[in-house]
């Protein structure tokens, strides 16, 4: 990177003002798809369909990266009835998910409204950074980048000293990546800006290469991606095609307000050291507020599987969480467990966008640099997107007018903190199911997060500074300032700039870390194994209710959730078949017993 200072793009000049993805709509329009509809199709209807009140095996809150393999696999081979309910409506109904070009329009079309259809719902943390949740069957997996990458095996094993984490069969986790991997992921092109990412990142030392791999791997290599060929998205909702006929239900639209909660018989414990209250079944409302009771058969179990916001979110309006906290909103206390809704993590992301000087296509996330595979130091990922620009940047002219569409690309290198230890927490503000929590992540609150940005933002100024790069550098200034008559070329940087001694002062880096941190929409955690659930992700004080998605994570797997989350739903789907048909056993032994 040039000594000199940077030519600099105002960020306000461009519609640009959130970093890097939420600027603006993208200039490449979705394209529909046509054909036959999705598999997972015959398994949907809208809530107004369903019934007033019915029973099954298994309720499952929320159609996202756990809950729809989940859903999948539990109505499968050896599973029962299930309910699957989603907030939102169908990917099919919304075009700009079918392909990238449409990623970022999504996102810049996010709604915060809790009574809009938009498919990605817009909040914003009490830091202050914007964020955004997904509001679609599928869920994150429905309208992010498509990246795909496993954890590192190290993240199966602990996060740290004393933390606890469930008995992982790896044996069984593998098989669930494979079965996910197999329907949804593919082999990206990599060509154009990505390619010179890559070739950036060898450059500067992240090495070895390693190709084309899923696994998470010291070094640079090129991920998995969700879209085929085609350029069409593949998410986990086509993974419900792999349920039995007959016994799946999927409602969208539905959003459950509670899952309903009542006292154990005390008899019914004979005795045994066991949770006094149950989880019976959830209520939840339709598009046009009708309530319905969704119940559990003998042996069924609740699974919340609505995310880091959503999952603690309905712990504590049924009751399970804090008893000082429920009680002074009103909520009737069903278990006192104190640690939903805390210990929440984000994952800061740093980065420098860039208007190239030469054409270069648009690409999402395929090519990443993991300096240590172990987590201990940042990621480094990079993107490119056409964004239309501000009307105060146009050239005046007889051809252009104020409304005439004018279009830039703008490439972005960012680093992610992979392991933050700063962490914050989540909160009701009222007892109204709508309102999306209040969350904090306390970004850089522990210095070694700040220590860690510090190192990753040189690592992209270190990518920057490769000779791959110059050809990305326009000119700057007259040629009559340079030595040989030639314009000086630096970087056209959109927001903010690197200090110019960023490879010596890490005041100014740190300064630089604080002031541009954005989400890169991983956050995790508020009902953490060990302190919200137990090792089987069972709510700790409670019987026939569990949580399976990543807000029982303390710290994010690998470069991207996705694929783990995913894993997740599959790989629990087919533990619980496995522990119904042995509670079965155990209880036919018993009765062969009281016969005799």
């Amino acid at each position: 990177m040039a000594t000199t200072t940077p030519s600099r793009i105002p960020l306000p000049l461009l519609f640009a003002a959130l970093p890097f993805l939420f600027a603006a709509l993208a200039a490449a329009q979705p394209r529909p798809f046509g054909g036959a509809p999705p598999g997972y199709a015959r398994y949907v209807s809208d809530a107004t369909a369903t019934a007033a009140e019915e029973e099954y095996d298994y309720i499952v809150v929320g159609g996202g990266a756990a809950g729809c393999p989940l859903a999948a696999t539990l109505s499968g081979p050896g599973g029962g009835r299930v309910l699957l309910l989603e907030r939102g409506g169908a990917p099919a109904e919304f075009p700009a998910l079918a392909t990238a070009g449409g990623f970022v329009r999504t996102l810049a079309l996010a709604d915060p409204s809790p009574e809009s259809d938009a498919p990605a719902q817009a909040f914003s943390s009490e830091d202050g950074i914007p964020n955004v949740r997904a509001r679609v069957l599928g869920g994150g997996t429905a309208i992010n980048a498509g990246f795909y990458s496993r954890a590192h095996p190290g993240w199966f094993h602990g996060h740290g000293e004393g933390a606890e984490v469930p008995d992982w069969d790896m044996r069984l986790v593998n098989a669930s990546y494979e079965w996910v991997e197999q329907e949804l992921t593919f082999q990206p092109e990599v060509h154009g800006w990505q390619a010179a990412v890559r070739a950036a990142l060898l450059e500067a030392n992240v090495t070895p290469w390693n190709g084309f791999t899923v696994e998470h791997v010291t070094g640079t290599k090129i991920g998995a991606t969700t879209f085929d060929a085609s350029g069409r998205r593949h998410s986990a909702a086509d993974l419900l095609a792999f349920a039995r006929p007959g016994r799946l239900h999927v409602a969208v639209r539905a959003a459950v307000t509670r899952v309903i909660i009542n006292p154990i018989d005390p008899a019914a414990r004979r005795g045994r050291s066991r949770p006094a209250v149950a989880a019976v079944g959830v209520v939840y409302q339709d598009r046009l507020l009708q309530q319905h009771h969704a119940l559990l058969r003998p042996g069924g179990e609740v699974i919340l599987s609505a995310g880091a916001l959503g999952s603690p979110q309905l712990l504590l309006l049924s009751g399970v969480g804090p008893a000082n906290d429920l009680t002074s909103l009103g909520i009737p206390v069903s278990a006192d467990v104190p640690d939903v809704g805390k210990h929440m993590f984000d994952n800061p992301r740093n980065g420098i966008s860039i208007i190239p000087s030469v054409p270069i296509d648009h690409s999402l996330i395929q090519v990443v640099g993991i300096p240590s595979a172990n987590g201990t130091a940042s990621y480094l990922e990079a993107a490119s997107y056409i964004v239309p620009v501000s009307p105060m940047l146009r050239p005046a002219g007889p051809f252009i007018s104020p409304t005439s569409p004018l279009y830039v690309t703008m490439a972005t290198i960012m680093e992610k903190v992979p392991g933050p230890l700063s962490e914050g927490s989540l909160w009701l503000s009222s007892p109204n199911p709508t309102e999306t929590p209040l969350v904090r992540f306390n970004y850089f609150s522990r210095p070694e997060d700040l220590a860690q940005c510090v190192v990753g933002v040189r690592r992209v100024a270190q990518v920057l500074q490769s000779r791959t790069m110059d050809i990305f550098r326009s000119p700057v200034g007259p040629a009559s300032q340079s030595r040989r008559g030639r314009a000086r070329r630096d970087f056209r940087i959109v927001g903010a700039t690197l200090p110019l001694d960023w490879s010596t002062n890490n005041t100014a880096v740190a300064d630089f870390c604080r002031r541009t941190v954005a989400t890169l929409w991983h956050y995790h955690g508020g009902c953490v194994v060990g302190r919200v659930v137990d090792k089987d992700f069972r709510v700790i004080s409670t019987q026939s209710l569990r949580v399976v998605d990543g807000s029982t994570f303390s710290v994010t797997p690998g470069t991207n959730p996705q694929a783990t989350v995913m894993m997740m739903g599959r790989y629990m789907g087919l533990k619980m078949i496995a522990e119904r048909h042995s509670r079965r056993q155990v209880n036919t032994s018993w009765s062969n017993e009281l016969e005799e």
